[in-house]
């Protein structure tokens, strides 16, 4: 190949490509607000070219000799992959998702991954990046350089400002009344992520461990050992179980024990990477930050000042740094989970769990048990074959090739295997009433799109989440030597009020009677009656 381009030409080829054949989510959405009419179609027009100059500015930045070729290409590659994802499952690429991007381990990777990926990345991004290398440009001297950028810059400009200036009416409200829309750019709105998400880790990296709950003790009046289980429930929206009244019998075995179902909880984010670290903390979803909650210690720190035994085992990605500091397992490794059929099964965490109980000859223990749950989008992969009861089912990692129906059995198959593996749990728990006060707490981490308004998986920021990515499965369970210190039918009067990951701090605090000054009685779900 031997095409000669000037680097101005070479980024606006590049600018303009980028808009026209990756940007296919923001025009569409943009169109829902301002519909295709005489009255907007400038409008509509002029946001592809105000977008291409902006592109222009930004790689005008990098149009150095050394810089430019790499960065075009760098920016095609990411483009073409964001695409993919924002047009099949319209998922948003800012600085939340970009930490549960970094934070997902290689096998939840692997359930992304398919042809259809590859042949966006190969259509819009490998060949487009390959045509940017070989072409050859123009060599021209340092000052040439400097003035063709320096005129290219400046009609870029000028261009953005005449547009701005004669529909300034639509880009008023664009800008003020639908910011959502500036999220679908694409590749600008992803390294703005990534640099806030940069900015944010390099602001916390050097942040000491802040202390809490030192003055935490067991209440000197609780008698009995206590023993909670915590299962960090996956992915599990609540209009998916029958005891919320969904249709389907998503919840046979639970609904014949003795639980407290939580039908109006609601998550603290709506990713893992945000509501773990959340739930636990002491900050309330309203005042949380990824910073200082990873520079503070959590309630499982809190509990263990004051002598409790806390122990995690995981079968999903990590805790996301809230066990650093207790006793940690990982049962996604087939080494310790003896339940793996290609999969590593959640009831696998359960294998063993009575010798660590049977170990600890004194004190309280808390457990908590982070499932793999309803893991998207390869749900099928969720659950063992025998748990298939609803049927057919999607069986690609492609959801937008099954039918909404094939969707949802999958799905609700892996709500019935979380079912099965609650009600194990609780009898484990049964097996140690009398020795132990035990008790179940069940909350799930976020909700789950599954195709809703053309929407899938879950991670949209939370101000625009629908009610599926933030209303999720709760539940509690309590032994019969728990309840003599837990006024049942006042908690079942109170089980439909709303409730939110903000709760769990202190109902846990609560639960397992430890007094500090961090505690807040209304918001324990078992005392704020």
């Amino acid at each position: 190949m031997n095409v000669q381009i000037s680097r101005t030409k070479l980024i606006i080829l590049t600018a303009v490509f980028l808009v026209l054949a990756n940007n296919y989510k923001f025009f569409i959405n943009t169109i829902e607000v301002y519909p295709v009419s005489t009255g907007n179609i400038g409008f509509l027009l002029s946001t592809a070219v105000v977008f291409s100059c902006f592109l222009i500015l930004l790689f005008s930045l990098f149009s150095s000799k050394f810089t430019l070729k790499p960065f075009l290409i760098f920016s095609v590659l990411v483009a073409s992959l964001i695409s993919y994802f924002a047009n099949s499952y319209s998922v948003i690429i800012d600085d939340t998702m970009i930490q549960n991007v970094l934070e997902t381990n290689a096998s939840e990777s692997l359930d992304l991954i398919n042809g259809k990926l590859f042949l966006y990345l190969c259509l819009l991004g490998i060949l487009p990046s390959w045509l940017i290398y070989k072409v050859k440009i123009i060599p021209k001297s340092i000052r040439r350089n400097l003035l063709s950028a320096l005129i290219s810059v400046s009609i870029a400009l000028l261009i953005i400002f005449i547009a701005l200036f004669s529909f300034s009416k639509f880009y008023t409200s664009f800008f003020r009344e639908h910011k959502p829309l500036r999220y679908y750019t694409n590749p600008t709105y992803a390294f703005y992520s990534v640099g806030k998400y940069l900015g944010s880790r390099f602001a916390s990296h050097d942040m000491q461990l802040k202390a809490i709950g030192l003055d935490a003790k067991k209440d000197a009046e609780s008698q009995g050992r206590k023993l909670t289980i915590v299962v960090v429930g996956e992915a599990a929206r609540a209009d998916r179980f029958s005891l919320n009244g969904y249709e389907r019998e998503t919840n046979p075995l639970l609904k014949n024990e003795a639980i407290i179902n939580f039908s109006n909880m609601y998550s603290c984010g709506t990713t893992t990477a945000i509501s773990v670290p959340c739930m636990f903390s002491y900050l309330d979803r309203n005042h949380y930050s990824d910073k200082e909650a990873k520079s503070t210690e959590n309630i499982l720190d809190v509990l263990t000042h004051a002598g409790v035994k806390v122990l995690w085992r995981d079968n999903n990605s990590s805790s996301k740094s809230v066990a650093d500091r207790v006793l940690y397992e990982d049962y996604r490794n087939p080494e310790n989970n003896k339940m793996c059929d290609g999969e590593c099964r959640d009831e696998g965490m359960l294998v063993g769990l009575q010798d660590f109980i049977d170990a600890q000859k004194k004190g309280d223990i808390l457990i908590v048990l982070h499932q793999m749950g309803n893991h998207g989008p390869a749900y099928a992969k969720r659950y063992p074959k025998q748990f298939e009861v609803f049927t057919p089912v999607c069986q690609t990692n492609q959801l937008e090739e099954c039918q909404q129906e094939e969707i949802g059995n999958a799905y609700d198959n892996a709500i019935l295997y979380t079912d099965y593996f609650l009600t194990q749990t609780i009898e484990l728990l049964k097996k140690n009433d009398g020795k132990f006060q035990p008790a179940l707490i069940y909350m799930s981490d976020h909700g789950e799109s599954l195709g809703e308004g053309g929407l899938y998986l879950h991670g949209m920021p939370y101000f625009m989440a629908p009610e599926a990515q933030k209303h999720v499965g709760a539940l509690m369970w309590f032994g019969e030597s728990s309840k003599h210190d837990i006024d049942i039918e006042m908690i079942k009067k109170i089980s439909g009020n709303d409730f939110s990951h903000d709760n769990l701090f202190h109902t846990l605090l609560g639960l397992m009677q430890v007094k500090t000054t961090l505690y807040e009685k209304k918001k324990d779900i078992l005392k704020s009656f």
